[in-house]
């Protein structure tokens, strides 16, 4: 793929590397080779970087597969998933998981960016429902306006809550801004 091609959400592979573009922008200068800036995620990392090409550089792609998969359980640091189609179970690493570690309770369906059989990253779905397990009491009529208090879920996830949440009861969270949706009633 030369470079000319590349456009966001392409996975290449340079140096044996695996990335994701995020951002490609280019430049004709009145003399000499077009310049391609790209802002590129290292998929084993998540560092983000932003190197410069010319026009004729090639890339390879990086087959980078989904595969829908549920969270099983956490050991010593070691996050056990199981493939929902094959039963196969793989192992990431804390450091892969990262924060996303807050939304994993057993048995939630995700899914698992995989690179030569290696799981590099995690996709959470966009809302889990996590319960209350540490809430300060709020004080009735204690103000007009409304306020928020912090809330600790099952995952030890802590959560700015609306005033009349109480322990025990379940949360709609949001996984891409880690904030409250709504009170699951049942």
């Amino acid at each position: 793929m030369e470079v000319s091609e590349v456009s966001k959400n392409n996975k290449l592979l340079i140096d044996g590397v695996p990335f994701a573009v995020e951002n490609v922008s280019f430049v004709k200068p009145g003399k000499g080779r077009a310049i391609y800036h790209l802002k590129l995620r290292n998929l084993m990392t998540g560092v983000l970087s932003e190197p410069t090409y010319h026009s004729g550089d090639k890339f390879d792609e990086a087959s980078i597969t989904v595969r829908d998969m549920q969270f099983l359980y956490e050991e010593h640091g070691h996050y056990h998933f199981m493939d929902t189609g094959s039963f196969e179970q793989y192992i990431m690493d804390e450091t892969i998981v990262g924060d996303k570690k807050f939304y994993l309770k057993d048995s939630l369906g995700v899914q698992v960016m995989m690179w030569e059989e290696r799981p590099i990253d995690l996709i959470l779905p966009k809302a889990v429902e996590l319960k209350v397990v540490e809430t300060e009491s709020s004080m009735k009529g204690a103000t007009v306006t409304a306020q928020q208090k912090l809330a600790k879920m099952e995952t030890g996830l802590e959560i700015g809550v609306p005033a009349f949440i109480k322990e025990g009861e379940v949360l709609r969270i949001n996984t891409l801004t880690g904030s409250y949706v709504e009170r699951v009633v049942g």
